[in-house]
């Protein structure tokens, strides 16, 4: 009934612009759908995406930390009008954690209040009927996916996780339901649109990737990490965009322990902007360093290398 409610009230939400999934007819629909959100989408991507959407497979993105993987999914969901339920995976993640648990200090009290109204006198097989109704039950995210679709999914790190939680996901992917045994089978009406993210720390098994459609995600090329900037941060100088990605787009060919992505080139833009500045100097880029570069010995092979090499167009 919950579920019901929250799907009646997100589509009453949604802008009446907003494309819906089985109004999008082409990959370059998407890519506009995308865009409008302002998420750049190249031709390969915006085609893998399209064909997932259609087929009614998980999308498996993979790549460098910072290469837009998580953007992705979230730009869909606003993209298509549609909520974002996001499972953040770690070591040790299990499917307490990711599908659902029991709220058992709510439990602890209907219990003593049926004691307290039964007078003594409680029925213990009526009560443990009781405890465990939809009432009590704490929805994690995969399960949320499934009783709130149409949504997106997002599943993020999955290369994280450990192999038993692979499998488990594995199975839910393939059938879109899960048996709660003191509740029975709940299955998806629609199957939410998954996302499944890996920056590639361990290789995910190939049980798991056969089920999904596969799409490897590099770093913007210059022209489009400049494009980014212009769309993300409103109001910056076009010589300083050019300048910011030209000095990205110089780091990552250094050898660092942390290439910056595109978040960390959307940060120093900004930096750059609330300083006011509209042109990058070697004096303001070893200044703002910190916003693109997140370790010490990074930091210092960079300086070492000299700042003006960042500048060269």
């Amino acid at each position: 009934m919950h579920g019901d409610k929250r799907r009646r009230t997100a589509a009453a939400l949604r802008s009446p612009v907003t494309p819906q999934p089985d109004e999008i007819g082409s990959p370059a629909d998407l890519a506009e759908a995308l865009d409008s959100t302002g998420y750049l989408a190249d031709e390969g991507l915006a085609m893998t995406v399209f064909l997932a959407m259609r087929m009614g497979r998980p999308l498996f993105c993979e790549g460098e930390p910072g290469t837009g993987k998580t953007s992705l999914a979230a730009g869909l969901a606003q993209a298509l009008g549609l909520p974002l339920i996001r499972l953040q995976c770690h070591e040790g993640i299990d499917a307490t954690q990711a599908l659902y648990d029991w709220d058992f200090p709510r439990q602890l009290l209907h219990l003593r209040t049926l004691e307290a109204a039964s007078g003594g006198a409680l029925d213990a097989d009526a009560a443990e009927r009781s405890l465990y109704t939809r009432r009590f039950l704490l929805e994690r995210p995969l399960l949320r996916a499934l009783t709130e679709a149409p949504c997106v999914l997002l599943v993020d790190e999955i290369d994280r996780a450990d192999d038993e939680f692979e499998a488990f996901l594995l199975q839910l992917l393939d059938e879109n339901a899960v048996t709660i045994p003191e509740l029975g089978e709940i299955r998806a009406a629609t199957p939410p649109l998954t996302v499944l993210t890996s920056n590639r720390t361990r290789e995910v098994h190939d049980a798991l990737k056969r089920r999904c459609l596969y799409h490897w995600l590099e770093h913007p090329d210059l022209p489009r990490e400049v494009a980014i900037l212009q769309r993300r941060v409103p109001g910056i100088a076009p010589r300083l965009a050019e300048q910011v990605a030209t000095a990205v787009h110089a780091l990552r060919a250094q050898e660092l322990l942390k290439p910056p992505g595109v978040a960390e080139t959307l940060d120093w833009a900004r930096a750059l902007r609330e300083l006011g500045r509209d042109e990058l100097d070697a004096q303001t880029a070893a200044a703002t360093l910190g916003a693109v570069l997140k370790y010490r010995e990074d930091l210092d092979r960079v300086v070492r290398a000299g700042l003006d090499r960042l500048l060269t167009p």
